[in-house]
């Protein structure tokens, strides 16, 4: 990327898009969020060195008025920027389906494509996508390029990715997508620095945050995932629920009365470690915090993380290595502490030092297996297949029309 020249991330959420730019060096410039949408919409912006650089109410038709909004946020970034410097837009995309192995550049044909999956991720797709179209109408001559986070997982073997459901069922798109699949593969190729032994053998990456999930990785590649169809399940989290009984929900729905939406909304919104401390979704609020409900919150959250290793250390038959990530996987020693205790059964040994410094390498000498803790940057994952894609455009301010 020439000097002079930005990559736009966009990261559009249920009420908020987050932003990022790159420049020269792939280093990152700027980044901010629209957030109370819905509400009370506002803009913040932050420089790299911490100082902000606008925070303002924005004017629009409505609060969830997303045309605006966008209208606006790319306003003030040409304005700060210089109209002609933003190069291309790479986009978090929910799922990319069986289809989408990588990022794409966006065409009319591939936003079809990607329309259609709404239903299979209905809370995320529709909001992922809507920035998307706004661009196209208002700035078809930046190319833009959509990063999904179940395309890592397509590496996954089909005996990992079938449920035991009928044929049809199976046809219609019931199947195992895996996500958080950015972040794993910035934190494998990062891996390839810090370890390349433990990059090429078998490794157990736990991105652990407000969102968690985990990882198998065989050489680099995902071979299992504790996500599957939708970002509900696996392990708890910080609001949604992870696994259940299917038997549970019919039982809410028959027995309690409960509406598909309600069921909806409590498994995503009220459930997790909110749902079992009933006072927060913050793993920092639960470590300080001496109530019950607090300490059994965070004794799941770990018993799961520990059974679901036990798991993927299966899948892979063998374990190397394992990797803490995102929020709390980068700060919450104690978490980390606990679920190696649990591994040791596995021959996982730390050493707490160099676990309370937030150290890369956290592990024991004596350890059978080497444990780490890598900063995930998804956005730099998106900017770099941005940068690599449009990159490879005849002239990348041409605008994409198949």
């Amino acid at each position: 990327m020439a000097e002079g020249e930005h990559i736009l991330i966009v990261n559009a959420g249920s009420s908020s898009i987050k932003f990022a730019v790159f420049e020269h060096e792939m280093e990152r410039a700027l980044h901010g969020e629209v957030e109370g949408i819905g509400m009370r919409p506002r803009l913040k912006v932050v420089a790299s060195d911490g100082s902000v650089l606008t925070d303002v109410r924005m004017d629009c038709r409505s609060a969830d008025s997303i045309d605006d909004l966008i209208r606006q946020l790319m306003t003030w970034l040409e304005n700060h920027l210089g109209e002609e410097s933003l190069t291309a837009i790479g986009h978090r995309v929910a799922i990319g389906g069986l289809e989408h192995s990588g990022p794409v550049i966006i065409t009319a044909a591939v936003l079809k494509r990607l329309q259609g999956l709404v239903p299979l991720a209905p809370m995320h797709q529709p909001r992922n996508l809507e920035p998307i179209e706004i661009l196209q109408a208002s700035h078809p001559q930046i190319p833009q390029v959509a990063c999904f986070d179940t395309a890592f997982h397509r590496t996954i073997p089909a005996v990992a990715e079938r449920y035991g459901l009928p044929k049809q069922i199976r046809d219609a798109g019931a199947h195992r997508y895996g996500f958080h699949g950015i972040s794993y593969e910035y934190i494998a190729g990062r891996l390839q620095v810090v370890d390349a032994q433990a990059a090429a053998s078998k490794t157990v990456i736990a991105h652990l945050g407000n969102g968690s999930s985990m990882c198998a990785l065989k050489g680099g590649r995902s071979v299992a995932t504790t996500m599957g169809f939708s970002p509900l399940s696996g392990l708890i989290m910080g609001t949604r629920s992870g696994d259940l009984d299917p038997g549970l929900m019919i039982w809410l729905l028959r027995e309690q009365g409960m509406s598909i939406d309600a069921v909806e909304a409590m498994l995503y919104h009220d459930s997790g470690l909110q749902g079992i401390s009933g006072f927060s979704n913050d793993m920092r609020d639960l470590l300080a915090s001496e109530m019950p409900a607090a300490k059994q919150a965070i004794e799941s959250f770990v018993y799961k993380v520990s059974t679901e290793l036990g798991a993927l250390s299966a899948a892979l038959e063998g374990l190397d290595a394992l990797v803490f990530t995102a929020g709390i996987g980068e700060n919450a020693c104690r978490v980390r502490e606990l679920i190696c205790q649990r591994a040791r059964w596995l021959g996982v040994k730390i050493d707490a030092r160099e676990n309370k410094k937030n150290s890369t390498l956290i592990s024991a000498d004596s350890s059978a297996i080497r444990v780490y803790v890598i900063p995930t940057n998804e956005e730099r994952m998106i900017a770099l297949h941005a940068l690599s894609l449009t990159r490879k455009l005849p002239y990348n301010r041409q605008r994409a029309t198949s």
